[in-house]
């Protein structure tokens, strides 16, 4: 399961690909056993196609769930597909959707898409992420800074906005949000500030859509071995990526993705929302 200590020294192109990373992550959930918890529930999970969202989509299926997931371009084709052979051997329908989530537009769009082809919706998790690190905050250009909250916060407003009218009563948003955004990071500026607006906008979604029964909280994970980290850090950092954590390693996807499920699942966490859970690794933090 685990990836112990340093992984090889090693960068990809921007948005990067599973297959290309040494080692692959651990991210089919295999050996992973459902037992129905969201039997009939119909899911949308952008940034679906690998890392993270792949481990999800999969859990979600194996619990019974049909799952669309959004990825961005051809570079992730080959995730995407693979995604969805994973979902479809559970049993499940699975909807691939490619579509660049910066743009209000293109998240009407999927939210339409999912509705018409799974026949509803009632489990949104927002999970679309980029980075950029930057040595210095004087490097920080406006528009890296709009290109990271138009993917990292807007796309959850406009995705979750578009997919009100269609979430019943007994519907869950789950929110990615990250260990950045509860303590920041300097190489990460932009980064970490859209996930502490991710974390505030969970805190007040939560409070405005409890009169709709909807629920919404989020996963705030430490570093996680996903292709944005060979694709978005240098050869030597992508190595040394994890080991900072008390575990000393990064965490593989198939390790968060329960986290979504129990705050999808309302035989676990129908008393849970407003929740930010931060699986990191043995770091602590004040308050």
């Amino acid at each position: 399961m685990a990836i112990e200590g340093q992984q090889p020294e090693q960068r990809q192109s921007y948005p990067g690909s599973t297959d290309e990373m040494n080692p692959e992550p651990h991210d089919e959930m295999r050996g992973y056993v459902g037992r129905d918890l969201l039997a009939g529930r119909k899911a949308l999970i952008t940034g679906g196609d690998s890392g993270i969202g792949r481990a999800v989509a999969v859990a979600f299926a194996k619990e019974g769930a049909d799952v669309a997931i959004v990825y961005l371009d051809e570079q992730e084709d080959a995730d995407a597909e693979h995604t969805r052979r994973l979902v479809e051997a559970e049993g499940r329908t699975a909807l691939v959707l490619r579509a660049d989530l910066a743009v209000e537009r293109n998240c009407q769009d999927v939210v339409r898409q999912t509705v018409d082809a799974l026949g509803g919706l009632d489990l949104l998790v927002n999970n679309v992420a980029t980075q950029k690190p930057v040595q210095d905050f004087a490097e920080l250009d406006p528009e890296q800074w709009d290109r990271t909250f138009k993917v990292n916060i807007y796309s959850y407003y406009w995705v979750t906005l578009a997919a009100l009218p269609h979430l019943p009563k007994g519907s869950s948003v789950i929110n990615t949000s990250s260990i950045n955004g509860l303590r920041g990071n300097k190489s990460l500026i932009d980064y970490s500030a859209t996930k502490g607006a991710v974390n505030a906008l969970t805190y007040s979604l939560s409070q405005s859509l409890q009169e709709r029964g909807i629920r919404v909280n989020a996963v705030a994970p430490g570093p996680v071995w996903t292709p944005l980290i060979p694709a978005t850090m240098g050869e030597e950092k992508a190595g040394e990526f994890g080991t900072q954590v008390p575990m000393g390693r990064a965490a593989q996807p198939d390790e968060i993705a329960p986290s979504y499920v129990f705050f999808a699942s309302d035989r676990l966490s129908s008393y849970y929302t407003g929740e930010v859970l931060a699986p990191i690794g043995g770091e602590t933090l004040p308050g």
